[in-house]
């Protein structure tokens, strides 16, 4: 994968979303801090050792924007989940009218990403960035998963698709999936940069991804009738 040229580009993308979107603050309810914090102290209770270090598994934008400091990172394999995109966002990278998607993990299979090991010295203090990063939306559930790396074994915080939620898509075709993708765009950019980043991003490290790579080349596919169809202003 990793000397495979992506069809999707920045360049594409920006001549097919040439217009900035403006936030929306209520188009998704968002969890505060003191909300969020029981649900973090329960999920740090059900770790099973401290022993082994701190890490968290990082599957999608997480590889390419992690946003946390980390003492060591190893790519790992979690058997009984895949990535797929599976969450509508109505903020951020898509709006009430247009929503994008973003990855959660869905069951079955097995997913290729990287373990980051954070410092442990104030557990709660140092996951709470990416645990708001994560839950604020309620698209997602925390879970201690195993991860096979060639260092050894280790256990990591990530976070699955919460199914009860009402973001949550159920499996979509591939052709629906690069519909919505290359048509959303948010305040933070188009969907379909978020694909691209987490494609190259995995192309980069070596992970092999047959759903983003399809995706990409079908994104890219519609990128450029819509480009096409916008002429330059």
């Amino acid at each position: 994968m990793a000397s495979r040229t992506l069809t999707l580009s920045l360049d594409l993308i920006a001549r097919a979303h040439p217009d900035p979107v403006a936030d929306d603050p209520d188009a998704l309810a968002l969890l505060s801090d003191a909300e969020m914090a029981p649900d973090l102290a329960a999920m740090l209770a059900r770790r099973l050792s401290p022993e082994g270090g701190l890490w968290v598994f990082a599957y999608g934008s997480l590889l390419w924007s992690p946003e946390f400091s980390y003492h060591e990172s190893r790519v790992g394999t979690v058997r009984g989940w895949h990535r797929r995109f599976c969450l509508r966002q109505h903020r951020f990278r898509g709006t009430l009218a247009q929503p994008g998607l973003v990855l959660a993990l869905e069951r079955g299979g097995l997913c290729r990403g990287v373990a980051f090991r954070l410092d442990e010295a104030d557990p709660h203090a140092t996951l709470m960035p990416v645990w708001r990063r994560e839950m604020k939306g309620k698209g997602y559930e925390a879970r201690w998963v195993a991860v096979a790396t060639d260092a050894g074994p280790l256990r990591a915080l990530t976070f699955v698709a919460n199914r009860r939620s009402e973001r949550y898509t159920g499996r979509l075709s591939d052709a629906d999936l690069a519909d919505t993708i290359a048509a959303a765009a948010g305040h933070l950019g188009p969907s379909a940069e978020y694909l691209f980043r987490t494609v190259e991003a995995c192309a980069e490290l070596g992970l092999h991804d047959r759903h983003l790579w399809r995706l990409q080349a079908l994104v890219a596919e519609r990128l450029e009738r819509r480009a096409a169809n916008d002429p330059p202003r």
